[in-house]
């Protein structure tokens, strides 16, 4: 069993482990880290008869997520006080969104940059109010300004002067360039707010938009992770109309996909037509979990083909060249 789906075997079956040998637990925690999934694994383990180094890991692990949650809904508050006077709906996004709503795919997850949704008519307040509390542009170059203003699904991204930590803008949840168009309008109107004044997406809407963000619009990194929340968020009980959410964004086969996917890996319990899985359904599996012993990806030429098809997704063919040429010329590569 290669380590990738080794992880995933004992997210799903912690008991699993117990009869690991001290290299296998090694490999287990070093793809756990390389996939930003650590504190979800340590949360797994934790109460089983485990060794005392694996326990002194698993303690660390779960410490270290309950301070990165605290800092996460922390960063949520500050971005609320400075848009309050706005009177706009502010939506909280992935991993800050489930630990404030205080959802199951919270329970040890790492929560990177802070991501939040406002209506587009809106756009300007919420930058001119974010830049007068402090946040400030991390990309200065003129080219990327520009292409996150007209064609990306967000604002050039945010980084506070003093707290070091990312904001996100989005407007909607994929490139305005994208071949599908989710409903903007509709993810904002069922959006269910919270006590402090912010909001989420409703249930369905978080799945949509999981599946959106794994197979939608990017290359599959981090996809370990990002899988294991819609596992959770499937598991916590029926979903009512998630597969009307996901017609109304242009999501349905993505949602399926992302079904079929979590269902493959996690066992999650997924309605029959869910999962079948196809031919195309192993490449997919192999990209996610394309680690060795020591947390480095491999299959590199799948994830070249991952990365391709992620920019072929997010815009036409003649807009793609054009943007893969200034960003070479610029001296960008892909990294890996």
């Amino acid at each position: 069993m290669s380590p990738g789906w080794r992880l995933a075997h004992v997210l799903r079956d912690p008991g699993t482990a117990l009869g690991f040998a001290a290299r296998e637990w090694t490999e287990l925690f070093a793809v756990a880290r390389a996939e930003q999934m650590a504190g979800t694994l340590a949360h797994r383990l934790n109460g089983l008869a485990l060794p005392a180094a694996v326990q002194r890991l698993v303690d660390d692990a779960i410490a270290s997520a309950g301070q990165v949650r605290l800092a996460a809904l922390w960063e949520a508050e500050m971005a609320r006080r400075a848009l309050a006077p706005l009177d706009v709906p502010v939506v909280l996004l992935k991993g800050t969104a489930f630990a404030a709503a205080g959802l199951s795919p919270a329970r040890g997850r790492n929560i990177g940059d802070l991501d939040i949704l406002v209506p587009r008519d809106r756009l300007d307040e919420v930058e001119a109010a974010l830049l007068a509390a402090g946040w400030e542009w991390v990309k200065p170059d003129p080219y990327d300004d520009a292409y996150y203003r007209r064609w990306m699904h967000e604002l050039p991204p945010l980084i506070h002067r003093e707290r070091d930590r990312m904001i996100d803008v989005h407007h909607t949840i994929l490139p305005l360039t994208a071949r599908i168009t989710p409903d903007a309008g509709a993810l904002l109107a069922a959006a269910v707010p919270l006590d402090n004044g912010l909001c989420t997406f409703s249930r369905p809407d978080m799945l949509v938009h999981a599946a959106a963000h794994l197979l939608a619009d990017g290359d599959l990194a981090g996809g370990m992770r990002n899988l294991w929340d819609i596992h959770c968020l499937l598991g916590d009980g029926e979903v009512e109309g998630l597969a009307e959410r996901a017609r109304r964004h242009g999501l349905s086969a993505a949602m399926a996909r992302a079904a079929r996917l979590s269902h493959a890996l996690y066992g999650t319990e997924v309605p029959p037509e869910w999962r079948r899985r196809t031919p195309l359904d192993r490449l997919y599996l192999h990209r996610l979990t394309a680690r060795d012993g020591w947390g480095r990806q491999t299959a590199r030429l799948t994830r070249l083909g991952f990365y391709v098809r992620s920019h072929w997704l997010r815009m036409p063919p003649l807009m793609l060249a054009r943007h893969l040429w200034t960003k070479y010329r610029k001296g960008y590569r892909p990294v890996g």
